[in-house]
């Protein structure tokens, strides 16, 4: 399996993981347009009024995906987050947040709820 499969498999597993949990898939990879200084939001999923943004890092160990989001790459998704708002203002009422859905070896994942906080 090639790097480009294997995170399209990490993206499904956690579209998966939040649908049994009770979410509904809203997106999965948005983009924002080129020059906006955003980027790719991988998974974005609602429940009643809760909106999340939900980045997906696939690396060797669980550890090595968490460190992966940096702080740049953070604010990044924030922008882009403000951008899907400002374009589907049905949600701007939502409350947002920010989580990071991590898989290592063997498809070992784990949820990180509320990741980071953007102000």
């Amino acid at each position: 399996m090639n790097h480009n499969q294997s995170g399209k498999l990490a993206e499904l597993l956690a579209a998966m993981y939040f649908i049994v949990h009770g979410f509904w898939v809203v997106r999965r990879n948005f983009i924002t347009g080129r020059g906006t200084g955003a980027g790719e939001i991988d998974l974005i999923v609602r429940r009643g009024k809760l909106l999340v943004f939900v980045e997906v890092k696939k690396r060797g160990d669980l550890e090595r995906a968490a460190y992966a989001i940096a702080p740049e790459q953070q604010r990044r998704i924030w922008r882009a987050a403000e951008n899907f708002i400002k374009n589907n203002p049905q949600y701007s009422d939502y409350n947002l947040r920010f989580d990071a859905f991590l898989v290592g070896k063997r498809l070992r994942c784990s949820h990180i709820s509320d990741a980071w906080r953007c102000e």
